[in-house]
């Protein structure tokens, strides 16, 4: 696990010194995806500069340091990630050349000789892994930046002076001198779904490399993308394992072999524990693979609400891991909100953040990679939306839609009287012939009823950050940007579109952006096998009604899971990590908070409504509503902006003069 980051001109430098000093500082900025080492690379003559840190996970030796040129000569790399199934690949390659010679055992040289012998597109279909890396092919001129099928692995370009730069993270570009404006279709994205969605930048002019695919930069040209496998395109395909013992062994097989794979490290090793399926199976077959006791790791929460710290402790007495646990306080919480902006360099609400850090700080004080069960809703059907979703979309749809903005109204106050009587809450839906639900879903129910004329309006409602964030919070006009990879729901189930959207959607924007983040801000590798791509092809072998019905989802996961922990153990109402934000932000957060929705320069410089949120904020202090997760929205951004930034465009997005321009700090 690494960070890399790079510049390129097509023509010789002009101050080959200066452009050296711009790339340790990009480099730099980045040291903590790599503190082991760090490594350059410059062709003066053909304008290119590479520069790498390294996290040493596998070949600890300088055989394994980057940037790495192959044997033939011809290809040098930045690469950051894993490729788990390296081995397995030497193997193929060395009976494809039988003159093939090894320098060292990392799984960057046998990329460098798979692409050299196959090419590039056919060696990454080959190759299952989390990666993004710089090739840079001296024979054709070309710089191809490439990203792992899920999105696990993040890589930002935007142009630079007559060139280009590019970096793992967006504070690389940053360091190398990027000045541009806020993107207002990101900001609106952002605001509707508390994440800037993959597809977009915060920035304006900024690109990140879309999951699966591979951008070609040539002198003289705009960039060329090509998709060497498409995730998306994988739902709706002809189900080739319907019977579902057949199904389950497969999957079963598949499984152990990725875990099995995922295990192979040079450096300690441990596994995130929380007690539910997805984090309890990868421990399951862990333990079951492994011949010494594996460690676990959990966080929990002095909260009894929140806390599934005694679920992960069940689970690991059962399996008899090495477990170790930490428990969040609030003043962990305050302790680490003011850290936040600098782990995600792009504005980032999923509150599930904090304990994700600290789980990660805890963890890498014990091992160096930790497995987790990241993945598996999103693969196997785990979400709410995705078992209850299609009926949900049935009797919606079926709602006269001059009646929907009643319902969605009713809905709303139900959500009022549940703060007073959850059983006149839940009567006042079942009036409307509405599935129950609860009562913190009641808001995402009432979008969903405003937003049901289209298939992907109503996904939108059911994903979105809070049903207080409409358009009055924005001084200016923009609005949300759809994924350009949204299938057509025509021709699929309900439930399997969802997880389509989520799969390339919700998942490469949200939790591996909190996953990635928040373990390389301390030098942690995490692993997810469960979204290694044999698991994922498999997964999409299996018909949907094996993976999800209207009562349960991951059926099949759930059942390979009973195998190694009683299902007593697992059993019980999804939680994820839940925050206490409501209270929170009444409490220990309050003043930290207030301080930033009251600055009126940096609301106005990003276009909101500072009434508005004053509104939102009294009315939540009062009790009146519950507006946590929007509110930390709000605040995520604004802190974002505080920290990040000299200079805030106006919401006309015209910068008044060069100090109105966004500089690096």
């Amino acid at each position: 696990m690494c960070g890399f980051t790079g510049l390129l001109t097509f023509r010789p430098f002009s101050d080959a010194e200066a452009t050296k000093r711009n790339l340790e500082a990009m480099t730099h900025s980045i040291a903590h995806r790599g503190p082991d080492a760090d490594g350059y690379w410059l062709d003066e003559t053909q304008g290119v500069a590479l520069g790498h840190r390294r996290l040493s996970i596998l070949d600890l030796s300088s055989s394994g340091a980057q940037p790495m040129q192959s044997a033939c000569g011809r290809y040098q790399i930045a690469f950051n990630g894993e490729i788990y199934n390296h081995l397995s690949l030497r193997r193929n390659l060395e009976g494809d050349r039988l003159d093939t010679v090894w320098n060292g055992h990392s799984d960057t040289e046998t990329l460098l000789a798979a692409i050299s012998v196959w090419g590039l597109e056919s060696a990454l279909q080959k190759a299952f892994g989390m990666f993004a890396f710089a090739l840079w092919d001296r024979d054709k001129r070309v710089l191809s930046l490439a990203r792992d099928r899920m999105g696990e692995k993040p890589l930002y370009f935007s142009p630079h002076g007559t060139g280009w730069m590019f970096g793992s993270e967006l504070r690389a570009l940053r360091a190398g001198g990027l000045t541009t404006r806020i993107n207002q279709t990101a900001l609106a994205s952002y605001l509707k779904l508390g994440y800037v969605p993959d597809h977009l930048c915060i920035f304006d002019g900024v690109r990140k490399v879309m999951p699966g695919s591979i951008v070609h930069l040539r002198a003289d040209a705009e960039p060329t993308q090509t998709c060497y496998v498409s995730v998306e395109a994988q739902f709706g395909q002809p189900a080739t394992l319907s019977d579902p013992v057949a199904a389950g062994q497969r999957l079963e097989k598949v499984l152990e072999d990725v875990v099995s794979d995922q295990m192979i490290s040079d450096v300690p090793l441990g596994c995130f524990l929380s007690g539910g399926v997805d984090s309890s199976l990868v421990a399951s077959l862990m333990q079951s693979g492994s011949d010494r006791q594996i460690q676990t790791f959990s966080i929990g929460f002095e909260d009894p609400r929140f806390n599934e710290a005694p679920h992960a402790k069940a689970v690991a007495d059962h399996l008899g891991t090495h477990h170790s646990e930490i428990i969040l306080k609030e003043d962990d919480a305050l302790a680490i909100v003011g850290d936040l902006s600098q782990i995600y360099d792009e504005p980032f609400a999923d509150s599930s953040q904090i304990p994700t850090t600290l789980l990660c700080r805890f963890a890498h004080k014990h091992v160096t990679v930790a497995l987790t069960g990241d993945g598996g809703d999103e693969v196997f059907g785990g979400y709410n939306r995705h078992i209850r979703g299609p009926g949900l979309w049935q009797k919606i749809s079926r709602c006269p839609s001059l009646l929907r903005p009643l319902a969605a109204g009713i809905v709303d106050g139900a959500a009022y009287l549940g703060r007073r009587s959850e059983r006149m809450s839940q009567h006042a839906i079942s009036t409307l012939g509405l599935p129950l639900t609860t009562l913190e879903n009641l808001p995402k129910l009432a979008i969903a009823l405003r937003s049901a004329d289209k298939a992907e309006d109503f996904y939108q409602g059911l994903i979105s950050a809070g049903h207080a964030l409409d358009p009055r919070f924005m001084e200016f006009t923009a609005t949300p940007s759809t994924d350009p990879r949204a299938l057509d729901p025509s021709g699929l189930e309900m439930s399997e579109w969802i997880m389509a959207r989520d799969t390339t959607g919700y998942l490469p924007g949200d939790i591996l952006v909190k996953v990635d983040r928040a373990a390389m801000s301390t030098g942690l590798e995490t692993r997810a096998p469960l979204l290694d791509g044999r698991v994922a092809d498999v997964a999409r072998q299996i018909p949907i009604a094996l993976h999800v019905d209207g009562r349960k989802g991951k059926k099949l996961l759930r059942d390979l899971l009973y195998r190694h922990v009683p299902q007593d153990l697992i059993e019980r109402p999804k939680q994820g990590f839940a925050m206490p934000l409501d209270d929170w932000l009444r409490d220990a957060l309050r003043k930290w908070a207030f301080e930033l929705i009251t600055d009126q320069e940096l609301l106005a410089k990003l276009g909101l409504n500072g009434q508005v949120i004053a509104n939102l904020w009294q009315r939540h202090q009062d009790q009146r509503v519950n507006a946590g997760k929007e509110l930390w929205t709000l605040i995520m951004l604004l802190q974002w902006a505080k920290d990040t930034w000299n200079g805030i465009p106006t919401q006309a997005g015209h910068a008044e003069s060069s100090s109105e321009m966004l500089a690096p700090t």
